[in-house]
């Protein structure tokens, strides 16, 4: 029998190693708390040095306020801090840093050395900190300002150590905090190097464009739009909002440029990038997110910046309210701009009118609207104004006969057909330019609804193909329009009728188990990434540029390019750096016609996952393939052709994996008999008894 455990107090070094665990994650963790000491002590340049990621070396140097040999000697002890008196000002901490346990929880798990000389006169002074034990204070001949060097981050805890990502990797994490920083701090010269290597350097002049241009490059600073909004009344729950938003088309494919400040504080509030995002509308295709330097001013009483140890969350009062502020500051700027339309996503065609890439299992979408590239009917004005609105009339209608009926088309054809008093006449549906049913007030239209001529409609459902009443399944066809068989068996999937589409999203069909529901986007999604990495297998096939393409880069995506270009080669991006922040692209993957935007080079390196020391190249490449398979991929809200569904079914089938798409996200979802029955309570007590209906 073991013998019961007894509780003591643990000694001091595991306590400082376990509290070093809380706010010292890995190296960025060290640079963000470092960084903030120098902004609070009124620093007016900040120079930020890393070794080996971070992992090696660190070092912030700072022209602040300095310190005293006193203070110096104070500043490694725990809980010691020049923020906060006492607990009345966590009520309103206006300050950076106020938990008082960075240099000394930073001196718990490295090599960390301070010097320090206070700017209004006196001598410099060093401390050495190893493994939290503390030297002794000593003179040092140092400028004003102060200097921390922390050296062999986790030497003393290797389970820790064991636990960082590859040195590229680490930097990835300095370079987004010096970054986020720099952006907040306009007015402080901002530097970061990287083993002896300049990355990007502010001016510190306090123009947030100029911050924006040294981090982002031109072409992000070019396509940025001012955002300034004030509370209208003293109970407003956010005194200002304020920064830069990118014009929609300037966008990237992750949140990483996303930046949110509170009260000056760096943020990941997900409650204000939604709220930024919203502003947007449909604005932005769904994997597209654009830049922002946003800044929101509440009342300190009004936040709790004490969430978390690391300081990067925060919990508003009225946290609604806040959302709603923003929301409303953004999207006032955009409308001020025109940039905010009613219509498509600036730059991108609306979903109905999206051509389908014919990499993939060839389908129509609904209306009619996508035609052939050597077709001289190309809607060249398709952003001119809102698409599909009562006032476009410019659209020629598409012929029917020239291709197959969508789901909903042929299942609408066959009432028609069937109904009495069809016309083909001005009215009807065949002859509406839009691609819609019968126009408002078509007595004959409706009437084969079962609706009447002066019911009201439902709003919104012209959106949806003015579908009214019971409809009939369609018939499965294959894409020459001849009937295809009722019921499709798979190899792998499950026998299936298909019965149509679901928010023209989700393919809706009958198994002998029940019901299953399969996500199209993410179905097409597998596919091509099945057929990519068949095709690069053996080498990537690649199409020279008629001239090399030059692309500016931001300071992120300028490191990314060093650490992935072997990976980008091996799926057919070649290119050569051509200056600090810009590369030349020579060759793009013929693999998806869409990739022959030389652009999506810098959309392919913010694919990239942290890498640990054991990935290989193949690993990247795979990962970034499943990135690339998105963009020929069918989205949502478009309708398919009968035939295609087959096809697309029938790809789907052939893939080794149909579960699921490359990023894990599910493709099927089965309903079976037992669970219809239990949500529709066909199994009470009293049920037996009755005729089975």
């Amino acid at each position: 029998m073991s013998e019961t455990p007894t509780i003591h107090t643990l000694d001091d070094a595991t306590v400082r190693r376990i509290a070093a665990g809380e706010v010292v994650e890995r190296p960025a963790s060290v640079v963000k708390e470092l960084l903030e000491n120098s902004l609070d002590a009124d620093a007016s340049r900040v120079t930020v040095a890393v070794d080996g990621g971070g992992i090696e070396g660190i070092r912030v140097r700072d022209d602040g306020v300095g310190m005293t040999a006193a203070d110096l000697d104070r500043a490694v002890e725990e809980h010691t801090t020049s923020k906060i008196d006492d607990a009345d000002d966590l009520e309103a901490v206006g300050s950076l840093g106020f938990r008082g346990e960075a240099l000394h929880t930073i001196g718990a798990v490295s090599r960390l050395t301070i010097r320090s000389r206070p700017r209004d006169g006196g001598p410099g002074h060093e401390l050495a900190v190893e493994g939290g034990d503390a030297g002794d204070v000593e003179p040092s001949g140092c400028p004003p300002g102060t200097v921390v060097e922390v050296e062999d981050l986790f030497y003393n805890t290797p389970a820790r150590k064991k636990f960082l990502k590859t040195e590229s990797t680490e930097f990835d994490h300095v370079n987004r905090v010096v970054t986020q920083y720099a952006l907040a701090n306009p007015d402080v010269a901002t530097t970061l190097e990287h083993d002896g290597r300049e990355v990007f350097a502010t001016e510190g002049s306090g123009a947030l464009e100029s911050a924006v241009l040294a981090v982002y490059g031109r072409e992000v600073a070019s396509s940025m739009v001012e955002v300034g909004e004030s509370g209208a009344a003293a109970d407003d729950p956010v005194d200002a909002v304020s920064g830069l938003v990118s014009h929609p088309e300037t966008t990237r494919a992750g949140r990483e440029y996303l930046s949110t400040f509170v009260n000056g504080r760096y943020v990941t509030a997900g409650v204000l990038r939604e709220a930024v995002l919203d502003a947007y509308g449909d604005q932005l295709a769904p994997d597209r997110y654009p830049f922002a330097v946003l800044f929101v001013e509440v009342p300190p009483d009004a936040v709790d910046v004490n969430v978390h140890p690391r300081k990067m969350e925060v919990r508003f009062d009225r946290e609604e309210d806040v959302a709603d502020a923003v929301r409303q500051a953004v999207r006032s700027a955009l409308l001020e701009h025109g940039l905010v339309r009613s219509g498509a996503p600036r730059g991108r065609s609306a979903p109905a009118e999206t051509a389908i890439s014919p990499e993939s299992p060839q389908r129509e979408v609904a209306g009619g609207e996508a035609v052939d590239a050597a077709d001289d009917g190309s809607r060249d004005g398709a952003d001119d104004g809102p698409v599909g609105g009562d006032d476009d009339t410019s659209a020629t209608p598409t012929d029917s006969r020239t291709r197959e009926p969508t789901l909903d088309e042929a299942t609408a054809g066959r009432e028609t057909s069937a109904g009495s008093g069809a016309t083909t006449g001005t009215g009807s549906a065949r002859d509406d330019p839009a691609g819609g049913g019968p126009s408002v007030g078509d007595d004959g239209g409706d009437a084969e609804r079962g609706v009447a001529a002066d019911e009201t409609r439902t709003p919104g459902s012209e959106a949806h193909g003015d579908r009214w009443g019971v409809v009939a399944p369609s018939d499965q066809r294959t894409l020459d329009g001849e009937s295809a068989a009722t019921d499709r068996e798979f190899d792998r999937l499950p026998a299936m009728r298909v019965l149509g589409q679901y928010d023209e999203t989700y393919l809706v069909a009958e198994t002998d188990e029940g019901l299953v529901l399969i996500d199209q986007h993410a179905a097409d999604e597998r596919i091509n990434y099945e057929r990519l990495r068949a095709e690069t297998s053996a080498g990537t096939p690649t199409q020279a540029l008629a001239e090399p393409v030059e692309l500016e880069l931001t300071a992120r995506e300028a490191e990314l390019f060093d650490r992935f270009r072997d990976a980008l080669a091996e799926l057919g991006f070649h290119a050569d750096r051509a200056g600090d922040r810009t590369v030349e692209v020579r060759t793009v993957p013929t693999a998806l016609d869409t990739a022959l935007d030389p652009s999506l080079l810098r959309d392919a390196l913010t694919g990239f996952p942290d890498g640990t020391d054991g990935e290989t190249v193949d690993a990247v490449a795979d990962a970034l393939l499943a990135d690339l398979a998105c963009y020929p991929s069918i989205t949502g809200n478009t309708s398919l052709t009968e035939g295609s569904v087959v096809d697309l079914l029938s790809a789907l089938d052939d893939c080794e994996n149909p579960w699921a798409c490359p990023h894990g996200r599910p493709v099927v979802v089965a309903f079976d008999h037992g669970e219809i029955t239990d949500r529709f309570e066909r199994d009470y007590p009293g049920h037996a008894g009755r005729r089975r209906e």
